[in-house]
């Protein structure tokens, strides 16, 4: 038995752009939640960006940053590439790779902003108490 199809007439027809694409994702890649894994400047950027993601099979998609959601800007503004968090680490080895992304640690969330409140208050409370001393002292 010849391994042919015999009178289909259906192989002839191109796959579709998102059968091709789901054809390319690595399913280790696509489990748990989404993260963050580069921010790009416009739409274009970012979807350079997923389709390097993609060529390694990372599914990825994009959104628009927070405080950039107008839809009277289109393309414009930054996008945040996100990906399921079973493939953050190959996304980020492949930023790296095509050097989008640098290998410096994150920027630090400051964790308690009421110390950091009260901190500053400190200071500014320091600071007026030595200017009035200092006027006094003039007079």
């Amino acid at each position: 038995m010849p391994l042919t199809y015999a009178d289909r007439e259906d192989l002839e027809v191109p796959v579709s752009a998102a059968h091709a694409r789901a054809r390319k994702i690595k399913p280790q890649y696509s489990e748990g939640d989404l993260v963050r894994v580069a921010g790009a400047r416009n739409q274009s950027e970012a979807e350079l960006i997923q389709g390097l993601l993609l060529e390694e099979g990372v599914p990825s998609m994009l959104r628009r940053s927070r405080g950039f959601d107008v839809p009277d800007m289109l393309a414009a503004g930054p996008r945040d590439v996100m990906v399921p968090a079973s493939g953050a680490a190959a996304a980020r080895d492949v930023l790296l790779q095509a050097e989008l992304i640098t290998d410096r640690p994150p920027v630090r969330v400051v964790e308690r902003p009421a110390r950091l409140l009260l901190g500053l208050c400190a200071v500014v409370a320091l600071v007026a108490l030595i200017a009035w001393l200092g006027t006094d002292v003039l007079v």
